[in-house]
């Protein structure tokens, strides 16, 4: 067999994504059943790395993967293990996100950290306080995970008293997703609630990580997105979308073959996004720790845009 027939093989069974959905259920019941009555901490870190990858897969499967019919993908995803975000909601707002003209834009990106520079204005010390915390990376982790919970769910009872039908039902379908692993938890598992709550935090916590500079503000919308090139745990626990510009460019190429391609073509990716890279997650750990990368306020934003 040839290795472009291989190569063809590979894509089309996509057997690292169906290998790392095995991998995340399996964590998550072994976590729940039988490492909860060896020791409550593995149990812990077991949910933590099953969440992550399955916030991951998530991701992936909005993107056409395994299969190229979206119900199947969405059904292979249907337990919401993390219990936060409906996935309806995750597909319509991360596609959306994937206009890259609109890239960082407080109103029209929906995974934007930014706000306008009005709107910050008319916040209190106390929220700006807030905010500016939750810039940096400690912030983001520690807090973030709440802050953008709760931002989100605002928004969303906004739109379903605006008579948004269609984000109402995204979270009449989120209910039985995730009464199903909690069911699991209470019924089955031998892990304590509380136990698995802190789990679920911890795996927000981490994927923080990933999106805290995704993005940057830049005149140009080629350069707004990041290439960070790790090949270490988090990097899988994050499918490689920490080579980010590569997959805003290619969002229909698989997780796995993300590092080879940008191996490819390196000097033509750091050219499209104007050099915007970091050598692993741990440079960015070091930098922006206790610093803020940018300011809340979008610094190209102009009042007369909104």
């Amino acid at each position: 067999m040839t290795r472009a027939r291989k190569t063809e093989r590979h894509r089309c069974f996509q057997w690292p994504t169906w290998a790392t959905l095995i991998l995340c259920y399996g964590l998550f019941g072994l976590a729940t059943l039988w490492i909860a009555q060896v020791s409550l901490v593995l149990a812990i870190v077991a949910c933590v790395l099953a969440n992550a990858l399955h916030s991951s897969l998530t991701h992936e499967m909005m993107h056409g993967h395994p299969f190229k019919n979206k119900h199947l993908n969405a059904t292979l995803v249907f337990p919401a293990l993390s219990f936060a975000i409906p996935y309806m909601r995750f597909r319509d707002t991360h596609l959306a996100h994937h206009v890259d003209s609109r890239l960082t834009d407080p109103y029209d990106d929906p995974e934007s950290c930014y706000l306008d520079p009005t709107v910050w204005s008319t916040l209190s010390g106390f929220e700006q306080t807030i905010l500016r915390y939750n810039n940096t990376l400690s912030g983001r982790i520690t807090l973030g995970p709440l802050i953008g919970q709760y931002y989100f769910m605002r928004t969303d009872w906004r739109l379903i008293k605006q008579g948004d039908t269609r984000v109402l039902i995204s979270w009449l379908w989120h209910l039985p997703a995730a009464a199903l692993p909690l069911w699991w938890i209470i019924a089955v598992g031998t892990l304590p609630v509380w136990a698995y709550f802190v789990a679920v935090y911890l795996a927000l916590s981490i994927l923080k990580i990933r999106t805290y500079l995704e993005h940057q503000a830049h005149e140009l919308s080629r350069g707004r997105t990041v290439i960070i090139e790790d090949r270490g745990l988090l990097a899988f626990l994050v499918l490689n979308n920490n080579f980010h510009s590569v997959h805003h460019m290619h969002p229909d190429v698989a997780w796995y073959e993300l590092p080879a391609l940008y191996e490819s073509a390196k000097e033509r990716f750091l050219a499209v996004n104007e050099g915007y890279r970091y050598r692993s997650y741990v440079e960015v750990i070091r930098k922006y720790f206790f610093k803020s990368k940018e300011p809340v306020a979008h610094p190209l934003w102009s009042s007369d845009q909104s």
